[in-house]
């Protein structure tokens, strides 16, 4: 397996025992890997002995910065044209649960607040001025987090470390930027309880985390992850917090894999866990992203398999009505034919039950998600309405030029957009949009695959 970025599992205290935007027209990979992996001679910091570890291809480092401090990355040796849009994605050392308010927890060592800045100065040696403060995060929460923004023009960007959550001075950071060309920030975000938390770590446990199992399976693709599993939650905590949480989200994909504790001894009741499932998938979808939903595992713990299936029904239930929802990963189905994947609480899977979890995710994703881009048109999606006002129009044609001119960072849908289906916005679409415009067809012999 190629090596990724990798952390000791021994940080998760919940855990039972040890614990880029793809696109398909086949150029080079890198540009959907981060753009700062292993360049650990392009990374500068006023704290530089661990600086490189911020970036390099192993998680079980990271940088030792703290209050006042930054990390800032060269990209300047990377063509203009990959990185006009980029996705910054920070996990911090603090292996807690994601976000320490929903349960009234300690807060750990990660950025209470942190600023985001660029600077157009040439590359090769730190710029001292010129920098460009673009974003700045207060009152942060969880213990990772991305930010996406216009890049065209700059060669540098910088976080720097405003506060930390526990009110100390240290706090210890790993960096991945990611090209983001097409209006699709190719990230995913695993909210759930403490199976999520254990299992969908960003740091590569067993034989790699879901982006590595993903890139493995098909090299094109490597996308940003959050792993925002908070163990003993129910879904009634993520309907409490969905809202909050997708605010400070960038990304594409979004996992609600609730149900073990709401199941265990019935203490949601399935028509309330539904209830709360479809309040977040509709916010999910409202925000513009993708709903994706896994079954609920099975487990040998009585106080769960006897109300499990009924919950399930409702899973099933939300995969009818709700068609723009991907199924995930079938966990019952799985870990009743393998219970020897479980821990010995019957309940929480073994090492080698998450491993085999996280391969699963990325086999079930790349068959539902990856393999389907630029092949077909998801539910309400018109192929021209960039603005998703339900025409195609004029307006259409000035925002997407907008957008091609990094004068606008974000379309309502970017594959309304694809009008040539490649899964990638450029010139070529907005040729054909206009042709629909003044033909009200497209040609299918002008499409540029």
């Amino acid at each position: 397996m190629n090596q990724q970025k990798k952390v000791i599992a021994g940080g998760l205290a919940v855990c039972i025992g040890a614990a880029a935007v793809p696109q398909l027209s086949g150029q080079a990979s890198a540009v959907y890997l981060p753009l700062n992996r292993n360049r650990t001679d392009a990374v500068y910091s006023d704290l530089q002995s661990t600086a490189y570890a911020s970036c390099n291809d192993v998680y079980y480092d990271a940088w030792n910065g703290s209050v006042g401090s930054y990390l800032a990355y060269d990209l300047s040796g990377i063509p203009a044209e990959q990185r006009a849009v980029i996705n910054l994605a920070w996990y911090s050392g603090a292996w807690n649960n994601y976000d320490y308010t929903v349960l009234n927890e300690s807060p750990g060592a990660s950025l209470s607040s942190y600023r985001i800045s660029v600077n157009a100065a040439a590359g090769g040696s730190y710029p001292e001025s010129g920098w460009e403060e673009i974003i700045t995060v207060s009152d942060y929460t969880a213990h990772s987090g991305e930010n996406s923004f216009p890049f065209a023009g700059y060669n540098w960007v910088r976080i720097e470390v405003l506060g930390v959550q526990n009110g100390c001075n240290n706090v210890s950071l790993n960096v991945d930027i990611h090209s983001v060309m097409n209006g699709l920030v190719d990230s995913w975000m695993f909210y759930g309880d403490s199976i999520t938390a254990c299992g969908m770590v960003t740091f590569s446990a067993g034989d790699g985390n879901f982006a590595d199992f993903l890139h493995e399976l098909d090299p094109r693709f490597y996308p940003a992850q959050e792993n925002g599993g908070i163990g003993g939650v129910l879904s009634t905590h993520g309907k409490a917090n969905i809202d909050r949480w997708l605010k400070q989200f960038p990304g594409q994909y979004v996992s609600i894999a609730y149900g073990t504790n709401d199941c265990w001894g019935d203490q949601t009741g399935a028509e309330q866990y539904y209830e709360n499932l479809v309040y977040m998938i509709r916010a999910i979808q409202a925000a513009g992203k993708t709903a994706v939903l896994p079954k609920i595992p099975f487990s040998l713990e009585k106080g769960i398999s006897e109300h499990v299936e009924r919950y399930n029904e409702k899973v099933d239930q939300i995969y009818a009505e709700y068609p723009d929802v991907i199924p995930g990963p079938d966990f019952y189905a799985w870990f009743k034919a393998n219970p020897d994947m479980l821990s010995g609480d019957g309940v929480h899977p073994s090492d080698a039950g998450y491993n085999a979890m996280r391969k699963i995710w990325a086999e079930t994703v790349l068959e539902a998600v990856y393999q389907k881009r630029g092949t077909e048109q998801p539910s309400g999606v018109q192929r021209g309405d960039v603005n998703a006002d339900g025409d195609v129009g004029i307006a259409d044609a000035v925002l997407l030029t907008k957008y091609l001119a990094r004068t606008e960072t974000k379309l309502p849908e970017w594959r309304a957009a694809d009008l040539n289906e490649d899964s990638t916005l450029d010139a070529s679409d907005l040729s054909l949009l206009k042709q629909r415009l003044i033909t009200g067809s497209i040609n299918p012999n002008e499409k540029q695959k």
